[in-house]
């Protein structure tokens, strides 16, 4: 399948749903198809990418509820202005929270694996596990194969909720049938 590059739609768009979930999915395929190369720091970082858009894809179709639970009109324009076009590393904690404020449970979890993945990325197996949370490749693969396929879970639920287009399903198909070779005692 062919995917050609195109600017994101305007966060205020119906569309931009749509295209992060979109970016989710290829992310999440590429992060598949770099542990099947080896290439599990490659792998680990197109984990956390695919994560920072399925949230974006989140924050986005909640936003009105979102801007509710705000304390502050700074918080809300911060909202709408930055977190959801840009979904900043050091704030995917605290976007989780408030997905999980307005009834979005387990993100935060979901998100401290994919910020465990990040130093894994970067930093590489750790045996004292001082720079990153992984002693092993192997497990950091663990984590990358878990994160991947609760992506597929939660896009699944999202069906109903951003406009679904053909390109979205061939992308959901390809990564769940990708994951599940992986995943399979063959695969590995």
């Amino acid at each position: 399948m062919e995917i050609l590059e195109r600017p994101l739609p305007k966060p205020s768009s119906v569309d931009y749903a749509s295209a992060r979930v979109l970016e989710a999915l290829v992310e999440g395929r590429l992060a598949v198809e770099f542990l099947e190369r080896g290439l599990v720091r490659n792998a680990a970082g197109k984990a956390l990418q695919a994560w920072r858009a399925l949230l974006a894809a989140l924050l986005r179709l909640e936003l009105d509820k979102l801007m509710k639970v705000a304390n502050t009109d700074e918080e809300r324009k911060w909202l709408a202005e930055r977190a959801v076009p840009r979904v900043p590393t050091t704030k995917m904690k605290f976007l989780s929270q408030m997905l999980g404020e307005i009834g979005y449970e387990g993100l935060i979890f979901a998100t401290s694996t994919a910020l465990d993945l990040h130093d894994y990325q970067y930093h590489g197996p750790d045996p004292d596990m001082v720079l990153s949370k992984y002693r092993s490749k192997e497990e950091a693969a663990y984590d990358v194969l878990e994160l991947v396929a609760e992506i597929v879970k939660r896009v699944e639920g999202l069906k109903g909720r951003v406009k679904w287009s053909g390109e979205l399903e061939r992308a959901l198909e390809e990564l769940r049938e990708r994951l599940n070779q992986s995943r399979s005692p063959r695969g590995n």
